[in-house]
């Protein structure tokens, strides 16, 4: 898929209209931002909905801006990062304030109901560890953060959590597309959750080292 400025609003918009599933509907009219003036504002609103309700993940949007201007590589991550944990902070609250209205329609609606009691049962063992583990790992970000709420995690690990967790993600594919260009974009574009996953585990690992073997 193409996302050059001069191709990528009509491309990506013509496969939106010819869809009728709607979730690539939603993923191809994400895509179409990139190549329109409003592609960061997009991105920030983006990364905040994701968080609590849309799902859209951003680094759809984050990879397609990162490979037509590399060199704002940071600036996109960053911002992505930080709308995404003010988008958490949304869905705590919706978790925390509104469970039976809202936070738990949304939660059937991403049949995330045993996400949340993974989540549960890793809280409970590992604490904070277990929230950075759900904050980055493949399971929705959304039902992370509603889940989060309603069984009122310490919010100050929650922010951390997902600070540190978000942007691993976000600055880890950033960044792998400012050192590599176009000779990764196949292998982010279908194994991105894998190695995000994969980074997250070994920065654990270090954590736990750090703490155990001193």
């Amino acid at each position: 898929m193409k996302h050059d400025s001069s191709t990528s609003a009509p491309t990506d918009l013509a496969q939106a209209r010819a869809t009728r599933n709607p979730l690539r509907k939603l993923y191809y009219w994400v895509l179409h931002w990139a190549a329109t003036p409003y592609a960061l504002p997009a991105l920030v609103v983006l990364s905040f909905a994701e968080s609590s309700f849309f799902p859209v993940p951003p680094d759809v949007l984050l990879i397609a801006l990162c490979f037509s201007t590399p060199a704002r590589w940071f600036k996109l991550a960053a911002w992505c990062t930080a709308a995404s944990v003010v988008g958490g902070l949304l869905g705590y609250f919706i978790g925390w304030g509104l469970w039976e209205t809202v936070g738990q329609p949304i939660v059937r609606m991403y049949h995330g109901e045993a996400v949340v009691e993974m989540v549960r049962v890793w809280y409970e063992t590992y604490g904070f560890f277990g929230v950075l583990v759900a904050a980055v790992t493949p399971i929705p970000y959304k039902v992370f953060t509603i889940a989060s709420g309603m069984m009122s995690f310490d919010l100050g690990q929650f922010v951390l959590a997902s600070v540190l967790g978000r942007g691993m993600r976000f600055f880890l594919v950033a960044g792998l597309i400012r050192l590599y260009g176009a000779r990764i974009k196949p292998f982010m574009e279908r194994h991105f959750e894998l190695a995000a996953s994969a980074l997250v585990v070994l920065a654990i690992l270090g954590f736990l080292a750090i703490k155990y073997l001193k």
